[in-house]
């Protein structure tokens, strides 16, 4: 199919639109090479037409509608880059119902509506893309779907919060505290003004809600998703934890076993010789296990103007091939299946340990008994001594069930001789 232009419409203009129209023509020459035909943006919608963005983009084509984008019939491409659920989903609908192709970078969407618009896209014999919307710059997306999809994927590891992996990062090399740490992060950028969506672990929330989904080709439901945050993360746990040789992530986790999957986000010890172990400050991995391919891991900036920018540019382009070629819609939503999402009850892991207890006889014996009682045995202890006759206990466990560690830690927080639980955290091999 002759296409003399591929035109795109931003739907906000922000740090990654911005970024986007940067990339689109400080590179046009290659991407009208890459493409086949130039791809020009064509309108964008705003909230502040007054507002300076540093681009050079003629001012006639920035509007307040975004229904101006949406609807001209011209546009090829709608991209998207707001953020939020609404009214990004209702805008889209509309775009897809209006016959144009989409782009978005918008996480939050993708978890809780993506399955609508893909479906809809699908009917329509429309490309919706949305690579940017996990991972920033690392590609993740297209090659779970296309360059790994001859694999079953037993599991799906993912430090895909930069703010976290920022701030544990600097806990691990300076000793700080997760506070102080945090507030450095917001005065460099690094972290926003209220830093909950991240530090607790929702961000990272959406997007392995998104991976688990196309990995193991079965709608994964955001809110059933089990998370934790760091913010209970202090200085004494990474401490201890890089004596025992391992170094605490925020990690989403998806995993599919005889029963279902099991998908979660949560802080956890990861062994020093693994490869998410060297991913440090705000960089990104995802880690996947292929039945065909063994372990792959991809790698890079997470976030930021021009790294997201150039996963949307990516997006744009193999869009703007598939509309030359008359070949839009050919790779549809991948969720064929439809598969239960069981707790965390009946996830087996080893667990790490440290809690404060009085500094006396069979102290030892009466919290391993305790253990034991409900199958949970040590694989390894340490005890430590601190001041005012108290004791600091670090322990290892071999593999227990969730549901009996947790009915374990319940007795020991009951009994008299244990001080304080000061963390539990599971440990991933």
């Amino acid at each position: 199919m002759s296409r003399s232009e591929i035109k795109v419409g931003l739907l906000g203009l922000g740090v990654v639109g911005s970024g986007t129209v940067h990339i689109l023509a400080d590179n046009a020459a290659a991407i009208a090479q890459k493409v086949g035909a130039p791809v020009t943006v064509a309108r964008a919608a705003v909230r502040d037409r007054t507002k300076s963005r540093g681009l050079d983009l003629p001012s006639h084509l920035i509007t307040t509608d975004p229904y101006e984008v949406i609807n001209d019939p011209e546009i090829d491409i709608i991209c998207e880059v707001v953020g939020g659920v609404e009214p990004a989903r209702t805008w889209l609908l509309q775009a897809l119902n209006n016959g144009k192709n989409v782009v978005t970078a918008n996480k939050e969407l993708m978890a809780r509506a993506g399955g609508e618009l893909l479906h809809l896209a699908e009917e329509r014999g429309l490309d919706f893309n949305f690579e940017a919307s996990v991972g920033g710059g690392i590609p993740i997306i297209q090659p779970l779907k296309q360059a790994l999809s001859a694999n079953r994927f037993g599991s799906i590891y993912g430090i895909v919060n930069g703010t976290t992996n920022y701030i544990l990062s600097k806990m691990t090399s300076e000793g700080a505290d997760f506070a102080d740490v945090l507030a450095e992060a917001q005065a460099q950028g690094f972290a926003e003004a209220d830093p909950t969506n991240d530090v607790d672990g929702f961000d990272a929330r959406f997007k392995i809600a998104i991976l688990s989904s196309i990995a193991f080709n079965s709608r994964v439901n955001v809110d059933d998703i089990h998370v934790e945050g760091i913010r209970g993360i202090s200085k004494r746990d990474i401490e201890v934890a890089g004596e025992l040789g391992y170094v605490i992530k925020l990690l989403g986790i998806g995993q599919e076993n005889s029963q279902g999957l099991q998908v979660r986000v949560h802080p956890a010890l990861l062994g020093q010789s693994h490869p998410l172990a060297a991913v440090d400050g705000v960089y990104n991995a995802v880690y996947v296990r292929g039945n065909y391919v063994g372990d792959v891991m991809l790698y890079g900036r997470g976030a930021g103007s021009l790294p997201t920018g150039s996963a949307i540019v990516g997006d744009i382009i193999e869009i703007g091939r598939n509309i030359r070629h008359g070949a839009t819609g050919r790779l549809g939503c991948t969720c064929f299946e439809t598969k239960p999402l069981i707790g965390l009850d009946s996830l087996v892991s080893r667990y790490y340990l440290r809690i404060e207890t009085s500094d006396r006889p069979r102290v030892l014996a009466s919290v391993t008994g305790i253990l034991g009682d409900f199958d949970v045995s040590i694989g390894s202890m340490v005890q430590h001594e601190r001041p005012d006759n108290v004791a600091e206990m670090v322990a290892i466990t071999h593999p227990a069930l969730e549901v009996n560690m947790r009915s374990a830690l319940d007795v020991l927080k009951r009994i008299s001789i244990v001080k304080n639980i000061a963390n539990c955290l599971r440990v991933v091999e």
